[in-house]
């Protein structure tokens, strides 16, 4: 791909997002921050508040984590309802922490992904993400990581790098990856892990 070609893919590509973007939210699709609201189960305590992530954005997340880590959930099916959720709960977090620009992009995405007719004709998924099987949510991220269209691989590479940092980055999954954890000097040192 030759430079004018790749501005041009740019180019349209924003127009694109930006037109689904609008027409999503003209056509009432649900974008503002969820708030109280469980992930995956309402039996679970709500006690965490939504900034970001809307209710939609939660059910396209319920159904894209057990096809991202099929082999990483827990078997038992409460402790993997908790991953999920914990780890959608982490995805907010993480996007809350992300500047405007980036926060406007993803909620593009989402909106696309959220959005029937968009949701049809770009992700080849047909029933609404609550419905979507655990099959189906992983051949559409295959198509997407997959595709020669620079805009879907860069959709999959968003929603595959925040999942991950979301769930692997988590003390609960280091084990996963032979992660020992900081070292204690640096726990001492860093602000941060004085807040957790």
């Amino acid at each position: 791909m030759n430079r004018r070609s790749f501005l041009k893919t740019g180019v349209g590509g924003a127009v694109f997002l930006g037109t689904v973007s609008l027409t999503a939210g003209l056509s009432g699709c649900a974008t503002a921050p969820a708030g109280r609201v469980s992930a995956v189960d309402s039996r679970m305590d709500a006690s965490y508040r939504f900034q970001f992530l809307s209710k939609d954005d939660i059910a396209l997340f319920e159904a894209l984590l057990p096809a991202m880590f099929a082999g990483a959930l827990p078997e038992e099916p409460n402790q993997r309802q908790f991953a999920v959720a914990a780890t959608i709960e982490r995805i907010d977090q993480g996007i809350v922490q992300f500047g405007a620009p980036n926060q406007k992009e993803l909620r593009k995405l989402f909106d696309l992904l959220n959005f029937a007719p968009t949701r049809v004709t770009l992700a080849r998924v047909w029933s609404d993400w609550p419905s979507v099987t655990t099959g189906e949510a992983d051949a559409f991220l295959n198509r997407w990581r997959n595709s020669r269209i620079g805009l879907l691989n860069n959709g999959y590479i968003a929603l595959s790098k925040i999942c991950n940092v979301a769930f692997y980055g988590h003390q609960n999954q280091w084990h996963l990856t032979s992660y020992p954890g900081p070292q204690e000097w640096i726990v001492n040192v860093l602000p941060q892990f004085k807040n957790t």
